[in-house]
């Protein structure tokens, strides 16, 4: 199981700044690096399309993602368009973690309907797969798309964890509120309906945790199959160095 790190973390503190915090969860050895879309929760959380942007300057070698943007927040063309600038930018480390979102506040910060947002982004996804494939042009008209598209990663729980398995390039399971069994019990209905990449996402590692806790947490994740997974490392919280130790 391969580990990796947030940029951005989800605390009311200053965001951490984004060039240096990729640097150093780098040079730890983390194998990935992630970034959040929130938008209207009361504090920054920098946009991930800038974030990653950045990540892949001050990097080199290490995987780069979204988890997740909210689909129904945007218009389809104008985050394919997004989507393939920042493909440009990372190449082939990128992968977009996608989600219907689950937060209100995200919602009535852009002044959509939260009520219709898994409608929604079954409509936008399908047109996003179409502009994806064809490099952002509309009437596919592009002499030079993209060689392939980034993998697509589905972020969402209850029967979307089949839909992950069956329809996506992989499955995002946020750890953010839930137990670890909880992550082994979806794991197992997702391996069933044939899923691929499975994704323990956004562990929280805030200030005090237990490392002896999340060590074990790690190790049953990789037990289980988990192909990866993610840890949110909260302002005070240990040392880089220290986290991405726990999991040999």
């Amino acid at each position: 199981m391969r580990l990796g790190a947030t940029l951005a973390h989800l605390s009311d503190a200053p965001p951490y700044p984004v060039a240096g915090w990729a640097r150093r969860l780098a040079g730890a050895g983390f194998a990935h690096l992630w970034a959040p879309e929130i938008i209207g929760r009361g504090r920054l959380v920098p946009d991930p399309f800038v974030a990653l942007a950045v990540a892949a300057g001050a990097t080199d070698g290490v995987g780069l993602s979204t988890g997740t943007v909210q689909v129904p927040l945007h218009h389809p063309a104008e985050l394919a368009h997004r989507m393939l600038s920042l493909q440009a930018v990372c190449g082939d480390r990128l992968a977009l973690g996608v989600s219907p979102g689950s937060t209100r506040d995200d919602y009535a910060a852009l002044d959509r309907d939260h009520r219709t947002r898994f409608r929604t982004f079954d409509e936008n996804v399908v047109r996003l797969r179409e502009l994806l494939e064809r490099g952002g042009d509309a009437d596919a008209r592009l002499a030079d798309a993209p060689t392939a598209r980034p993998p697509l990663l589905l972020g969402s729980w209850g029967a979307n964890v089949e839909k992950a398995a069956r329809s996506f390039d992989g499955w995002l399971a946020s750890g953010y509120r839930t137990t670890p069994d909880e992550m082994l019990d979806a794991l197992g209905r997702y391996r069933a309906a044939g899923g691929g990449r499975a994704v323990a996402y956004a562990l929280p590692v805030p200030a005090g945790v237990d490392l002896g806790r999340l060590r074990d947490d790690l190790a049953r994740y990789a037990d289980a199959g988990f192909d990866d997974a993610v840890v949110v490392i909260g302002p005070g919280g240990p040392d880089p160095e220290g986290v991405r130790a726990l999991l040999p």
